[in-house]
């Protein structure tokens, strides 16, 4: 096996944060958050048309309805709180 040489960036002399600011995790913006909403729009409509189809159990649309609930809640919720200036 051949012998690599091991160097690390403290024998190299740069400092980690050298290139790159240091920021905490609360400080990074989150991505768009209308992308979100459309995406979450989108996503209750496909849930609900999965309803339709050729399956006879109702677990299925037990699952896809109170998931596709969630997302509502959440949609509503994120809505209200916009609308009240509390986000």
């Amino acid at each position: 096996m051949p012998d690599f040489p091991r160097t690390t960036s403290a024998a190299k002399g740069s400092a980690v944060a050298e290139h790159e600011p240091v920021t905490s995790p609360d400080q990074h913006k989150p991505g768009h958050p209308r992308a979100a909403r459309i995406g979450a729009a989108v996503t209750i409509v496909l849930l609900l048309t999965m309803l339709i189809g050729n399956h006879r159990g109702a677990v299925e649309d037990i699952w896809l309805i109170a998931v596709a609930g969630v997302l509502l809640i959440a949609l509503i919720g994120d809505w209200i709180l916009r609308r009240n200036g509390l986000r």
